[in-house]
C-alpha cells in the first residue's frame, strides 16, 4: 500500500512539474510550417484538392491558464485544380490571413487547445495553369478579400518552461464569394497539418 501511494504521489508530482499552466498576460509566439490541401466549392461541381506549403507565425496572449486570443500572419496556397479531357487547370491563388480566434487550453497539464474564429484573408497572387502555361488571373475576376471561418486542434510537446513543440491540425471554410467573374457563388475550403516552435516570452 505505501508503495502505491508513493508510485501516486510521484505521479501527482511528475504531472504539475510539467504542467503548462500560464498566468494572465503570458504571451507565446509560435512560427510554424505545415503542408495543406485546398478546394474551391460552389455546391454542386466541386474541385479536386490543391496541395500546398502554409507558413506563418502566430501569437497567443493569455487571459488565465484555459483562455487565449491567437492571431497572427499566415501564408496559404488556396485555389483549386482540375483534370479534364488530359488536360491539367489550376487555380493557384495566394492569400495573407490574420486569424482572429479564441484558444481554449485543455487537459490537466493544459497541453490539449483547440480554437476557432474568424480569419480575415487578403490575395497576394493569383495565376491559372493550363498545363505548362501560366497567366495571371485578372483582378475583374477575383476578389481581393475573403472571409474564414477557422477552427482546429493542436497539442504542445513541453521542452522546457520557455520553449515547446507545437502539433496541429487547422480547418478553414470561406464565409464570402471571391468570384467575381459571374454570378456563381465560390469559396475556398480546406486544412493543414503543422508543425510549431513554441516560445513563451
Amino acid at each position: 500500500m505505501k508503495k502505491v501511494f508513493l508510485s501516486l504521489v510521484a505521479l501527482a508530482t511528475f504531472g504539475f512539474a510539467n504542467a503548462q499552466i500560464k498566468e494572465k498576460g503570458t504571451i507565446e509566439i509560435t512560427p510554424k510550417i505545415g503542408a495543406s490541401s485546398f478546394g474551391e466549392f460552389n455546391g454542386n461541381d466541386n474541385s479536386d484538392y490543391n496541395a500546398g506549403v502554409e507558413l506563418g507565425a502566430t501569437v497567443d496572449y493569455y487571459f488565465n491558464n484555459r483562455w487565449s486570443l491567437r492571431s497572427g500572419l499566415i501564408a496559404d496556397k488556396m485555389g483549386s485544380k482540375n483534370q479534364f479531357a488530359g488536360n491539367f487547370y489550376e487555380d493557384e491563388l495566394n492569400y495573407l490571413s490574420i486569424p482572429l480566434n479564441a484558444n481554449w487550453h485543455f487537459g490537466s497539464t493544459r497541453k490539449w487547445n483547440l480554437n476557432f474564429g474568424l480569419s480575415p484573408s487578403f490575395l497576394t497572387s493569383a495565376k491559372f495553369n493550363e498545363n505548362a502555361n501560366t497567366t495571371d488571373i485578372p483582378e475583374s475576376a477575383i476578389e481581393s478579400f475573403q472571409l474564414g471561418f477557422t477552427y482546429g486542434i493542436g497539442y504542445k510537446i513541453g521542452i522546457n518552461d520557455k520553449f515547446g513543440i507545437l502539433i496541429d491540425a487547422q480547418f478553414f471554410n470561406g464565409l464570402t464569394n471571391i468570384n467575381k467573374a459571374s454570378q456563381e457563388r465560390i469559396v475556398n475550403g480546406g486544412y493543414s497539418f503543422n508543425l510549431g516552435g513554441v516560445i513563451q516570452l
